[in-house]
């Protein structure tokens, strides 16, 4: 798709206004994780990812930014994200199949890569067109499924595979580096035979290019460096992981993101 920075920015703007009132509205945390990773999905939606293309969400507790990505495209109403969270709803706060475009519900870490992996190499066996995307967290690379299905990628030459990575550097607990020293992904991945490329994860054109530099034959990851809770009180905080946003703290982001007050 062409990229057109107006309409990405328009799009992504709209998209942040509306994730911030679903999860206000819910009274739902794991704000700063959507934050974290929503310009990566909108560009991915509205540039990268055509008809044939399939996208696994593999830290499921962002599932907001999916649902804002998919009513930004059309494929969710106003009344579809009215119910997030709430009794009855297709829309919990991880995703489930009952979603549009949701192959397969998640929420427990470190599975997406595999999942996606395996979809990645029915549709070569197959002869069918269109990539598989799947994003990532950080925190969910200290788990040894995510680097088995690395190995199964590169040996099957998995090019159809684009791997987005949210390295925001906090996890439930605190920092990802004091759980486990790993913050040197880029050269970890690329040792173990990916193509990698390493991007600012809230730049837009950026995620578009460092998604289009990939190597032949190889599975593609984009190591996206980004902030939780991205520009909102508690960025960089682990708090922005739980705490759900209070009145005044919700009306000063949309008031952030528009550059004026929002009655």
């Amino acid at each position: 798709m062409e990229y057109n920075a107006d309409a990405l920015n328009l799009a992504t703007q709209k998209a942040r206004l509306r994730l911030l009132k679903m999860h206000h509205d819910a009274q739902c945390g794991h704000l700063g994780c959507n934050l974290s990773c929503l310009d990566a999905l909108i560009t991915l939606y509205h540039v990268v990812m055509g008809g044939d293309d399939a996208f696994v969400l593999s830290k499921g507790h962002s599932a907001g930014a999916l649902y804002v990505a998919l009513w930004s495209i059309g494929r969710l109403s106003d009344a579809d994200l009215d119910t997030f969270c709430r009794n009855g709803t297709r829309l919990p706060a991880h995703p489930t199949t009952d979603a549009p475009g949701v192959h397969f519900s998640t929420g427990s870490l470190g599975h997406g890569p595999s999942l996606a992996a395996g979809m990645a190499l029915a549709r070569r066996a197959k002869g069918q067109a269109g990539d598989v995307y799947c994003l990532c967290s950080d925190g969910e690379w200290q788990e040894g499924s995510c680097w088995e299905a690395l190995i199964f990628s590169v040996h099957h030459r998995l090019d159809n595979l684009v791997i987005l990575l949210d390295q925001n550097g906090l996890q439930a607990f605190g920092r990802t580096v004091d759980v486990a020293s790993i913050a040197d992904l880029s050269s970890r991945l690329a040792a173990f035979g990916a193509s990698v490329a390493t991007v600012d994860g809230h730049d837009p054109k950026a995620i578009a290019a460092g998604i289009a530099r990939r190597e032949s034959a190889k599975p593609h990851i984009v190591v996206l460096r980004t902030r939780k809770g991205n520009g909102l009180h508690f960025e960089g905080l682990v708090e922005s992981h739980y705490l759900a946003l209070s009145e005044e703290q919700f009306l000063a982001a949309c008031a952030d993101t528009t550059g004026g007050t929002i009655n």
